[in-house]
């Protein structure tokens, strides 16, 4: 666990992430060349295993840089046990609604008394070799960001901002936006005035709020609605993007007289 890190995105000082989708080591250690400040590992989406999710760690961690945080398929207290036992600086949970249900996250990333996290010498704590110096510091140092991605969730985003042990709110775009009938229109004032409203509900619990940022254009148009952090990209956009550039120019080439 990196505090330095943690303190920042906790503080709301400007950090970058990239999302990784691609299960192959290689793909985390050029993250790591980029210089992302983390990476988020998407399970909810992809076909990567838990061993799979433990070899990117690995990876991650080889350079220092960037740090690892994955999102969980659901809001699950075994499955988000799992993964943070490989030794992760924190989760994303998808698709939270109500306070209540932000709470549940928070004590399943918490051990007891705070908490229901069950108690495992696994690699998160050296296995068994720093076990007691990591139990003393995960409940304070761990990221739980939980996502907003429906209309309900923007309604209560108060409450779920407010909710003690909830460093960040992270709003996924393209699920909000197709839950508000405007499935991929980055522009819509419908969803844009929704973001806004989560960003205001950050502002005033002291809470994070962060976004997906897919091209130049978003990046500017997130950062100017004051979201505190961006995942720039995907892993997958990017080779589709430099593969299209690429073939198009060559494409022009030959074609030309």
């Amino acid at each position: 666990m990196d505090t330095e890190f943690t303190n920042a995105l906790r503080e709301g000082d400007p950090v970058v992430g990239n999302w990784l989708s691609i299960g192959h080591p290689k793909v985390a250690e050029i993250n790591g060349i980029v210089g992302f400040d983390f990476v988020l590992v998407d399970t909810e989406h992809t076909a990567t295993s838990l061993e799979t999710v433990e070899d990117l760690v690995r990876a991650l961690e080889y350079g220092s840089e960037p740090r690892p945080i994955v999102r969980v398929g659901g809001n699950d207290p075994v499955e988000i046990k799992r993964v943070l036992d490989i030794g992760v600086d924190g989760v994303m949970v998808p698709m939270v609604e109500t306070a209540e249900e932000a709470e549940a996250v928070v004590a399943a990333m918490r051990y007891p008394p705070d908490g229901i996290r069950g108690v495992a010498t696994g690699r998160a704590a050296g296995y068994g070799s720093t076990f007691e110096e990591y139990v003393s510091r995960a409940n304070d140092e761990l990221l739980t960001i939980v996502q907003i991605e429906t209309e309900t969730a923007v309604e209560n985003a108060a409450g779920i901002a407010a909710v003690d042990g909830v460093d960040a709110m992270f709003v996924g775009p393209s699920d909000l936006s197709t839950s508000l009938g405007v499935m991929g229109d980055w522009e819509s004032e419908t969803l844009l005035d929704a973001m806004s409203r989560v960003v205001e509900a950050g502002e005033e619990a002291g809470t994070a709020v962060g976004s997906l940022a897919v091209s130049a254009a978003d990046v500017d148009r997130w950062m100017g609605l004051g979201f505190d952090f961006l995942i720039v990209g995907t892993d997958t956009r990017y080779l589709i993007r430099g593969g299209n550039e690429l073939k198009g120019a060559f494409e022009d080439a030959a074609g030309g007289d």
